[in-house]
C-alpha cells in the first residue's frame, strides 16, 4: 500500500519524467471517454465534456476531457517524455501528426452500434480508419515508405476501449438486443473476436508496441451502483463478473497476437486488478460533481473541494488522482499481474 502512495506522489510531481526528449518518436491513442481529449466536441452527441466543471484542474481548462484534469493517456504521454499533449484527430495538423494523434471518442466501443442512443461517436473501427488516413498522409509527407514504416514501428499505441460495450450496450436491454441474444460469457467471446480483428488491423497499419488496457471495475461506478443496486455489497458484483469474463479472454488474446506475429509486442494492462487498490483506500465512492440523468456532470462549478480525495469525478469517470494510479502502474508495474508481458517502461526499450 505504501509503495502505491509513494509512486503516485512521484508521478504527480513529475519526478519520473527525466528525459529531455520523448522516449519514442510518436504516440497514438485509441479508445473511449476514458482517454478522449476532445474528439466529440463538434459531434452531434450527448457524450460531451467540453464545459465546466470538466477540465477545472487541467492546464488548458475545458477541452473535452471527461475528468477534472489529465486523462490516463495524458499522463502516459508525460511519462514517455512528450512535452505537449497529443492532439486530437479532429484538430491535428500535418506538422503535429508525426508525433502522434488521439482518436478516442466518448461513447464509442468495439461494436459499431455501441452508444448509438447517445448520438454520433467514433467507434474503434472508425478510429482505425482515421488512423489509416493519418498513415497515408505521413507516407505522402515523407515520400519514403521505409522511413515511415520504421517510424511507426517504434511508436507506442494505447488502446483503452470496451466499457461502453457494457454500459451503453449490453446493460441497456430496452435499447440494445445483445443481452437478449448472448449470455455474459458469449458476449465477452463475441467482443474479443471483434477486438482481435481490430488489433490485427492496427498491427497491419504499422503498430508493433501496442498497449491494450483491460476493462475497469464497471460495477463500482457510482452511476451503475445507483441504477442497479448492490444488494448490500460495495459494488454490483454481477456486472464486475461479466467484466471479468471479458478481461480473462483479453489477456490470452494478447499472448496469441504476440505468438502469431514475431515482431509484435502487445501487452495487457490489468486495470481491474490495479483498480482494486481503490477498494481498500478509504476514499468516498460517489461523484465529485452534481450529475445529470446520463451520469455526466451538470453544467455547474459546484463540485467537491478536494478532488484528490475522490475516485470518481462524475458518475462514470475517474478523477485525475484516480487516473494517476492506472497511468503510473501501467508505466512501471508493481507486480507481474499488473502488466503482462511488459509494462510500458520496458516496452519502449524493446
Amino acid at each position: 500500500m505504501a509503495n502505491y502512495h509513494i509512486f503516485i506522489v512521484l508521478l504527480k510531481f513529475g519526478v519520473l519524467v527525466v528525459t529531455s526528449k520523448p522516449q519514442v518518436p510518436c504516440y497514438f491513442i485509441f479508445g473511449d471517454s476514458l482517454v478522449d481529449s476532445g474528439n466529440n466536441n463538434d459531434l452531434v452527441t450527448t457524450a460531451k465534456a467540453n464545459y465546466l466543471p470538466y477540465g477545472i484542474d487541467f492546464p488548458k481548462g475545458v477541452t473535452g476531457r471527461f475528468t477534472n484534469g489529465r486523462t490516463i493517456a495524458d499522463m502516459i504521454g508525460e511519462l514517455l517524455g512528450f512535452h505537449e499533449f497529443i492532439p486530437t484527430y479532429a484538430t491535428v495538423t500535418d506538422h503535429q501528426m508525426s508525433k502522434g494523434v488521439n482518436y478516442a471518442s466518448g461513447g464509442a466501443g468495439i461494436r459499431c452500434e455501441t452508444g448509438i442512443h447517445l448520438g454520433d461517436r467514433i467507434s474503434l473501427k472508425r478510429q482505425l480508419c482515421n488512423h489509416n488516413t493519418i498513415v497515408s498522409r505521413l507516407f505522402d509527407i515523407q515520400r519514403n515508405i521505409t522511413f515511415t514504416n520504421q517510424h511507426l514501428n517504434k511508436c507506442i499505441y494505447v488502446v483503452y476501449t470496451g466499457s461502453n460495450d457494457y454500459i451503453n450496450n449490453y446493460l441497456r436491454p430496452t435499447i440494445y438486443t445483445t443481452s437478449h441474444i448472448y449470455t455474459p460469457y458469449e458476449y465477452a467471446t463475441n467482443l474479443i473476436q471483434q477486438y482481435s480483428q481490430e488489433l490485427k488491423n492496427l498491427y497491419n497499419l504499422g503498430g508493433r508496441k501496442i498497449v491494450v488496457f483491460g476493462l475497469p471495475l464497471i460495477g463500482c461506478a457510482p452511476a451503475v451502483i445507483s441504477y442497479f443496486g448492490t444488494k448490500g455489497k460495495r459494488c454490483v458484483e454481477s456486472i464486475n463478473d461479466a467484466v471479468k469474463q471479458f478481461n480473462d479472454k483479453l489477456k490470452p488474446l494478447v499472448d496469441e497476437l504476440n505468438h502469431d506475429n514475431q515482431d509484435a509486442k502487445f501487452t495487457f494492462i490489468n486495470v481491474s486488478r490495479i483498480s482494486e487498490i481503490q477498494n481498500v483506500i478509504p476514499l468516498p465512492n460517489f461523484p465529485c460533481c452534481e450529475v445529470k440523468a446520463d451520469a455526466l456532470c451538470a453544467h455547474t462549478t459546484n463540485i467537491c473541494n478536494i478532488r484528490a480525495l475522490s475516485i470518481y469525478f462524475d458518475g462514470l469517470h475517474p478523477t485525475e488522482e484516480a487516473n494517476n494510479i492506472i497511468a503510473a502502474t501501467s508505466y512501471i508495474a508493481l507486480s507481474d499481474m499488473d502488466a503482462s508481458p511488459y509494462d510500458i517502461s520496458h516496452l519502449i526499450r524493446l
